[in-house]
């Protein structure tokens, strides 16, 4: 089994210092749902399809990640607080080359 270490800081402002497999073909949202660092039925609503905002994150540090997808362009020009740092958390896949990784949960859409 390997791991990654990443930084989430929560939407109340709380880093969080976890350990993400990347053995398990899991994204960030998943990894933040599995670790309940947003409440329950606050993150994720889509199931990861890229069809809401709700996982939306900024990415603070200089990780080199995929080129967002066409939906995930979508999403993002539709959703609420987007920065240029903003991306989907189901978009991002957790893999070795993320050690290190630190992202701060967008503020919930109301």
């Amino acid at each position: 089994m390997s791991d990654i270490k990443i930084k989430i800081t929560d939407r109340d402002g709380v880093l969080h210092e976890i350990d993400a497999p990347t053995d398990m073909n899991m994204n960030l949202m998943e990894v933040v749902r599995s670790y309940e660092l947003a409440p329950e039925g606050t993150i994720g609503i889509c199931g990861g399809m890229a069809m809401c905002a709700s996982c939306q994150c900024y990415v603070n540090s200089g990780h080199d990640l995929p080129e967002k997808s066409d939906d995930e362009e979508a999403m993002l020009s539709e959703a609420f607080n987007v920065e240029d740092n903003s991306r989907l958390g189901c978009q991002i896949h957790m893999t070795e080359a993320l050690d290190g990784l630190e992202v701060e949960l967008a503020p919930e859409e109301i």
